[in-house]
């Protein structure tokens, strides 16, 4: 199998401010994201970062899409070095996040092309491809509505038409399905499973187990910045279904 996303002993610590700290209950100034984590992702599949809310995998997600960088260790997309080759690594990778925000007063439609030409996308190509996602996902009923007009569902819409504009060969998702309603949901879950017909490999993280079930070929579960298990969805059970598996192997892992 083809390796396509690596990471090998990535290591990233945060400084907490006051408010940060407060909000944690803790007197400590850093905190490890990121304690050596490892995995490995390949060609054609869907694999998936599993754990609780703060086990880093969000600020994996980060590093991998260049725009956080390792304090320590490395890691590759498509054979290129997030730290030493981002350029290479963003032309190659198409990346969504909860966290974007669209801007309220333009529409999906200016939205779309603005983006396109920041890929550098011949019009014609831009063009089709608009036209295929808008109909795809239908935006294109409201190609000319400004954002802040738009539904939750819908802008979640053009934020993924947004991220796979370039047609990359890697897709990153942080929670995907994060707010949607269950039709929208569904869109997107039934895309990534086209994405991956078509050859892409793709990385996800979340903490809904029934979307690792569905979606994933192969699946980590982090546990305080370290990869506690990874394998197939067999391996990663071990006999057990997905949720009880997790909790007991935290339980085991923390002690809690």
């Amino acid at each position: 199998m083809q390796e396509v996303i690596t990471a090998r002993g990535v290591r990233k610590t945060f400084t907490l401010s006051r408010k940060q700290r407060m909000l944690d209950k803790t007197g400590a100034r850093k905190k490890v994201a990121l304690d050596g984590l490892d995995f490995t992702a390949y060609k054609g599949e869907i694999y998936g970062l599993l754990g609780p809310n703060g086990a880093g995998k969000t600020t994996m997600l980060r590093i991998l899409a260049t725009l956080i960088r390792a304090d320590e260790g490395e890691a590759t997309v498509a054979g290129y070095s997030v730290s030493a080759q981002p350029e290479q690594v963003r032309a190659r990778i198409g990346f969504m996040t909860g966290e974007l925000k669209l801007e309220d007063f333009f529409t999906p439609a200016y939205l779309f092309r603005f983006f396109g030409k920041l890929h550098g996308i011949e019009e014609d190509v831009l063009q089709k491809r608009e036209r295929e996602l808008f109909e795809k996902f239908g935006i294109d009923r409201f190609a000319e509505v400004k954002v802040g007009d738009l539904s939750t569902g819908m802008k979640q819409k053009v934020s993924l038409v947004i991220s796979i504009i370039h047609d990359p060969e890697v897709i990153i998702f942080d929670e995907p399905t994060n707010g949607l309603d269950v039709l929208t949901a569904k869109v997107v879950t039934d895309f990534l499973l086209e994405l991956r017909q078509q050859g892409k490999s793709i990385i996800l993280s979340t903490h809904i187990f029934s979307l690792v079930e569905k979606l994933c070929d192969r699946a980590g579960i982090i546990i305080g910045g370290k990869m506690v298990r990874e394998g197939t969805l067999p391996e990663v059970c071990n006999g057990k279904n997905l949720e009880d598996a997790f909790f007991d192997l935290y339980k085991e892992v923390t002690g809690e």
